[in-house]
């Protein structure tokens, strides 16, 4: 749940009519264009920091190796697309994904991770088609830690493979506006989200998409094992907006910290702009939107999100 980018400051919708799947607006082939925005915009890799790219660059060409050295290799293979997406590779990434399905049709992995990358570039009804079959194919089965590409500070992974699942399929249900779907996905997700993350990260998503079902009694329910104590690692950006829907910090001390282009930043101004839209200020949650889409910070869940947002606006 975390991706580095360049750019601006942040900040914010709608009616919850489903966005279009993908936009048609550009054609990515033989360019350097990713994917085409909801608002019609092609999306190109964001330039990243000299030293970044080079660590990224050397990590990928360590993948690569290995998993041309074992073909056979599944976890190879997935560590080669996971890294050739850190650096903005979203459709390669995607490619070598399709690979191990062909090869690994049975390993949900493939799937899983495939279906967020078409989440990434806005090709939601293929995501939900991946994401479906990923959960199918891990049901009943003990869920497994999920290493992270990007360590956290504690070098401690925070996710599973079945939060995962449950997580990016929520996403993209919402993402089209579908809050029925997402809600039945983040359910499942809460009964998988067994430590202080993944509780804040699915806790953020189910409480989102039950005040824009308009049901605000559930909603609050979400927010009961919310504390400021919790030993969240990484998803503080979920935790802080948490505690400002409980009342424990004012809005105006979230945007305060959104000073800069981080993933943090874009996911906290979501966030702060969908509380404005289901709380009645359309005007404040677009202006917060528009911001985000500034940012250039394209590949964030929230700059999607603040997206299809603006995109239902202008249907």
């Amino acid at each position: 749940m975390r991706y580095l980018a360049a750019a601006i400051l942040l900040f914010a919708s709608c009616r919850s009519d489903p966005v279009p799947a993908t936009s048609q607006a550009v054609d990515p082939r033989g360019t350097d264009v990713e994917a085409t925005s909801l608002l019609g915009r092609p999306l190109s890799p964001p330039a990243l920091p000299e030293e970044t790219r080079r660590r990224y660059e050397e990590a990928l060409a360590e993948a690569r190796q290995r998993s041309y050295a074992d073909p056979g290799d599944a976890d190879a293979l997935i560590w080669f697309g996971r890294r050739t997406a850190y650096l903005g590779r979203y459709r390669d990434a995607i490619d070598i994904y399709t690979r191990g399905i062909q090869r690994h049709s049975g390993d949900a992995r493939f799937y899983r991770h495939r279906g967020h990358r078409y989440i990434t570039i806005r090709d939601f009804d293929r995501a939900i088609a991946d994401l479906e079959r990923a959960a199918s194919i891990t049901a009943g089965d003990p869920d497994e830690i999920e290493p992270d590409g990007l360590p956290n500070a504690r070098n401690t992974p925070t996710s599973t493979l079945q939060s995962n699942i449950w997580y990016h399929l929520g996403l993209a249900h919402y993402l089209k506006g579908d809050f029925e779907r997402a809600l039945r996905a983040y359910r499942s997700c809460m009964d998988v989200s067994k430590n202080p993350d993944m509780l804040v990260a699915t806790s953020h998503w189910l409480y989102m998409t039950l005040r824009r079902l308009g049901r605000d009694a559930e909603a609050a329910t979400v927010l009961e094992p919310i504390r400021a104590d919790l030993d969240v690692i990484e998803n503080s950006a979920y935790h802080r907006l948490l505690l400002m829907y409980k009342g424990a910090l004012p809005v105006d001390s979230l945007l305060a910290t959104s000073s800069s282009a981080a993933l943090d930043d874009v996911t906290t101004a979501y966030g702060v702009g969908n509380w404005y839209l289901y709380n009645g200020d359309t005007a404040r949650a677009l202006g917060i939107f528009e911001r985000i889409v500034a940012t250039g910070n394209w590949a964030a869940f929230g700059a999607i999100a603040a997206e299809a947002e603006i995109a239902r606006r202008r249907a």
